[in-house]
C-alpha cells in the first residue's frame, strides 16, 4: 500500500480487501474468514444477477456475445465510452493502448464481472478497474500509463503522475490468480461449465431461494387466477386464503375465510383442513373458482367437499361466501388420506385427486377403495363443471371418460389405484416447441417403503394397494394378471424421504437452465429433488438439488436455507417456480413461508421476462412484506463480524495506515460504468474466448402425516382416534398418517 514498507506490501497482498478499503487487519481477516467460499469467483454481473445469453450479437465486446453480462444496449454504451477515451490519446497512444483499453472496458461484459470488480458483496466499494493479472497489468502500465487516469474517471486525468506499475498492479491484484484477467479466459475449470446449472461436489444442482411470504399457518396451496393481474393466492390449512400482489405486499383482509366450515385441529400431523383450490380457466369472465376441504356433515360424518364459489363483483380480492355451491361430497372413513388436489386440464375439465380413505393398507373391502372403480376414493376424477348433469347434479361427466360404459364403475373415474396423491401439476409445455404441454404429474405418498412420482394417463391403474412404488405390497393382488398397472416415472425409498410432495415442471422465463426439470420434494426429510427426462429413452433421471452454497448465493436478497417441512409446490402466473414450507407442521402455527427458486448460474436476458400486470382494484390495506429469512450476505456479514471480534485483541495492523489506504483506494474505486453505483457501462476482453452456454438442460403431504397422508407428523390413539402429540420425531411416527 502507499507509504508502506516492502513487508507492508506483502502483508497487504495477503489480505486483498485491506488494499481496497480502510479497515483494520483483524476486520480484514474476519472478512476473509467469513466469506470463505464467497471469495471464490462465481458467474455474476455487476447488477448482482447471473450472466445470460444476449438475444442479439454484440458489436464491440464481441468476445462475450455468446454468454456474459452485456446486451446490445450496454455494448453500445461501452463502445461510446471507448471512443471518448481514445479521443484523448495521440496517434502513438492509439497504436499502443487501443487493445488494452478495449479489453479492460469489456470486462464488465465478462461472466465473472462481479468478481473482477469486487461487486459480489454490495457492502464493499466497487472498483472502477477490473482485477488484472500481474504480467498483463505490468505490460499495460508500461505501454499506456497515461490511459490509467482516463479509465478511472469520466472527466479527465486523476491518477497521480508519480504512480508506478507496482503500486497499480498491487491494487488491481486478485487473491485467486485464476480469476484475474486474462487468466479467467484460459481456465478450463472456469469456462467449461459456464451457463450450465452449477453442480456441487456430489453432482447436485446448486440453486438459491428468495423468500416471498412468511407468517403463514401451514400454507397448503398457492395458485394464480390466470387473469393477467399476476396476483397469487395462498391457502392456509385452517381455511383462510390470502391475496399477494405483484409488488410483494399482502392484502390485510383475506380473499376467503372458511374457518367456520373447515374441519381441522391444531394437532401436529392432522391431514384434514382446507386442501386445494383452482380458478376456472375463464375466471376473468365468470369469476368462478373451486375449493376442496374437509368438513363435518350431519351426525358428525367426516366428508371431503368440492365446492364452486364466485368472486365479489364489488371487490375482485374478496370471495362471496354466499355463492358457495357444493359440487361433490365424499364420505371419509378415516381422518387421513384425504387427497386434496384440484386442477383444470387443457381440456377445460376439472380434475379431482382423492385419497384412498385412510388407515393403513387401504383395508376397505376385498380389493380396497383404490382398486374399486365404484368408489370415488383413491381416484383421479374428471368432471365438467360448465354444465349441469342429470338428477340435479351440478356437473356432467365428459363423454370420453374411460369407464363411462363399464358396469359398476363410477362414470367420473378417470384413473385409479391411487393411494394419496399430494400435489399434482399440469405441464405448460416447452415455451418454444410446446413439447410436454398438458401432461399431469403427481406425487403419490407411499406406505412403508417407497414414495413415487406418476404421470397421469386416461384409464390408468396406478397399482395401489397391489403395489407400492415398483414393489409388491399385496402379493395376491400384485401377481394378478389383470392388474396392468402404470409404473411410476420415479420412486425412492424411505432412506431418502418418507412423504413425497409433488412438484412442477419448470417452464418459466427467468431461469432458462431449469426448463423441463420436474422439481419436487419430500415433506418429512425436507429434501428438494428434480427429475430430468431423457428424450431418447423417455426415462427420468433424478438430480438432487443443493441449497446453501454461500458462494453461489452471495447476492442481495438470496437465501440458501428453508423451513424443513416442504408442503407444496406452485407456479406463479409468469411460470416461475415456488414452494411452500413450514418449520412446525400444525395447522395453527404461523411458521409457514413461500420461497421462489433462483438459478445463480444463468438468467434470461434483461427485458425478456418483463410483464405488465393488469391493474386490480384494492379496497383492503396493503401489508408490506418483511423478510424474516437470513440472506447469504447477512450470514457472511455475521460471520465476518464474529471473526473480527474474536481476533481483534490478537492481531495488529502490519504496515497499513487507514488514511493512506483510503487515499490509494479512492483512485481506483470510482464506480464502473453501467453499474448500480454509477451511470456508466462496463467492458470485456479483446481476445477472449466466447463460451456458449452448455446444454440446458403418505398420505397427503401437507400439514399431514407422512406416507399415509401427507406424511405429517401424527400419532393415532386407540380406536383410530387421533390424539394431540408434541412435535414427534419422524422415526416415532409408525401409525396414523405416516404408516397409513
Amino acid at each position: 500500500m502507499p507509504g508502506g514498507s516492502a513487508n507492508g506490501l506483502r502483508g497487504a497482498q495477503r489480505c486483498w480487501p485491506c488494499q481496497l478499503f480502510p479497515v483494520t487487519f483483524p476486520l480484514c481477516l474476519a472478512i476473509l474468514l467469513g466469506w470463505g467460499g464467497s471469495l471464490q469467483g462465481h458467474p455474476q454481473c455487476l447488477d448482482y444477477g447471473p450472466p445470460f445469453r444476449p438475444p442479439t450479437g454484440l458489436v464491440f465486446c464481441s468476445d462475450y456475445q455468446s454468454f456474459g453480462c452485456c446486451d446490445r444496449h450496454k455494448d453500445l454504451h461501452i463502445a461510446s465510452r471507448f471512443r471518448d477515451i481514445m479521443a484523448h490519446l495521440d496517434l502513438q497512444g492509439h497504436t499502443l493502448c487501443r487493445g488494452y483499453i478495449k479489453d479492460i472496458l469489456c470486462q464488465e461484459c465478462s461472466p465473472y464481472a462481479a468478481h473482477l470488480y469486487d461487486a459480489e458483496n454490495p457492502r464493499s466499494p466497487l472498483r472502477h478497474l477490473p482485477g488484472l493479472c500481474s504480467d498483463y497489468c505490468s505490460a499495460f502500465h508500461a505501454s499506456c500509463q497515461s490511459a490509467v487516469s482516463l479509465l478511472t474517471s469520466h472527466r479527465g486525468p486523476q491518477w497521480p503522475r508519480d504512480g508506478n506499475a507496482t503500486h497499480l498492479c498491487r491494487l488491481l491484484e486478485l487473491p485467486d490468480k485464476d480469476y484475474c484477467f486474462p487468466n479467467v479466459l484460459r481456465s478450463d475449470r472456469l469456462t467449461r461449465s459456464l451457463g450450465v446449472v452449477a453442480e456441487g461436489p456430489r453432482g447436485c444442482l446448486q440453486l438459491c431461494l428468495v423468500e416471498v411470504a412468511n407468517g403463514l399457518r401451514n400454507p397448503v396451496s398457492m395458485v394464480h387466477a390466470g387473469d393477467a393481474t399476476h396476483r397469487f393466492f395462498v391457502a392456509e390449512q385452517v381455511g383462510v386464503v390470502w391475496v399477494f400482489l405483484p409488488d410483494g405486499s399482502r392484502l390485510e383482509k383475506p380473499f376467503l375465510d372458511l374457518r367456520s366450515s373447515v374441519l381441522t385441529t391444531p394437532w401436529v400431523g392432522d391431514e384434514r383442513g382446507f386442501l386445494g383450490m383452482a380458478f376456472h380457466p375463464k375466471f376473468h369472465r365468470n369469476r368462478k373458482f373451486y375449493v376442496y376441504y374437509s368438513c363435518l356433515a350431519k351426525k358428525k360424518v367426516e366428508k371431503i367437499r368440492i365446492s364452486e364459489m364466485k368472486v365479489s363483483r364489488a371487490d375482485p380480492n374478496r370471495a362471496e361466501l354466499k355463492s358457495e355451491r357444493v359440487i361433490l361430497e365424499i364420505d371419509e372413513p378415516a381422518s387421513n388420506h384425504n387427497g386434496g388436489q384440484l386442477l383444470f386440464g387443457l381440456d377445460g375439465y376439472l380434475y379431482i385427486f382423492t385419497g384412498d380413505g385412510g388407515q393403513a393398507g387401504d383395508p376397505f373391502g376385498k380389493f380396497g377403495n383404490a382398486q374399486n372403480k365404484s368408489s370415488l376414493l383413491g381416484k383421479v376424477l374428471r368432471i365438467d363443471v360448465n354444465r349441469p348433469g342429470q338428477g340435479g347434479s351440478r356437473y356432467q361427466v365428459p363423454k370420453d371418460n374411460p369407464f363411462l360404459s363399464e358396469p359398476g364403475a363410477h362414470p367420473a373415474v378417470y384413473a385409479y389405484g391411487v393411494r394419496n396423491m399430494w400435489r399434482c401439476a399440469v405441464d405448460r409445455g416447452d415455451p418454444v416447441t410446446r413439447r410436454g404441454r398438458g401432461r399431469i404429474f403427481c406425487g403419490d405418498v407411499g406406505q412403508n417403503r417407497f414414495e413415487e412420482v406418476d404421470l397421469i394417463v386416461k384409464g390408468g391403474n396406478y397399482g395401489w394397494r397391489a403395489k407400492e412404488g415398483f414393489a409388491c405390497y399385496d402379493a395376491k393382488l400384485c401377481h394378478n394378471a389383470s392388474l396392468d398397472d402404470i409404473l411410476p416415472i420415479y420412486a425412492y425409498s424411505h432412506t431418502v424421504g418418507k412423504s413425497v410432495t409433488g412438484g412442477c415442471v419448470y417452464r418459466g422465463c427467468e431461469s432458462p437452465n431449469l426448463n423441463g426439470l420436474y422439481i419436487f420434494g419430500d415433506f418429512m426429510s425436507g429434501r428438494i429433488m428434480a427429475l430430468q427426462e431423457d428424450r431418447k429413452t423417455q426415462k427420468w433421471r433424478k438430480r438432487d438439488i443443493c441449497l446453501g452454497d454461500t458462494a453461489a448465493c452471495a447476492s442481495p436478497g438470496l437465501v440458501s436455507a428453508h423451513s424443513q417441512f416442504v408442503i407444496s409446490f406452485a407456479e406463479d402466473e409468469a411460470g416461475e417456480l415456488h414452494f411452500l414450507a413450514t418449520s412446525y407442521p400444525s395447522a395453527y402455527a404461523p411458521h409457514g413461508s413461500v420461497y421462489k427458486f433462483v438459478d445463480p448460474s444463468r438468467r434470461a436476458p434483461p427485458g425478456k421476462c418483463r410483464y405488465k400486470p393488469v391493474p386490480v382494484r384494492t379496497t383492503s390495506k396493503r401489508i408490506r412484506f418483511r423478510p424474516l429469512a437470513t440472506t447469504v450476505l447477512d450470514l457472511i456479514k455475521q460471520q465476518a463480524e464474529k471473526a473480527a471480534r474474536n481476533s481483534s485483541s490478537e492481531t495488529s495492523v502490519p504496515g497499513l495506515e487507514p488514511a493512506s489506504a483510503q487515499r490509494a483506494a479512492s483512485r481506483v474505486l470510482a464506480p464502473p460504468a453501467g453499474s448500480k453505483r454509477a451511470s456508466q457501462g462496463p467492458g470485456s476482453k479483446k481476445k477472449a474466448r466466447a463460451w456458449p452456454p452448455g446444454p440446458q438442460g403418505k398420505s397427503r403431504k401437507h400439514p399431514r402425516a407422512p406416507r399415509g397422508g401427507r406424511r405429517w407428523l401424527s400419532l393415532q390413539g386407540p380406536a383410530g382416534k387421533s390424539r394431540p402429540p408434541p412435535l414427534v420425531k419422524e422415526a416415532a411416527v409408525t401409525q396414523g398418517r405416516t404408516a397409513h
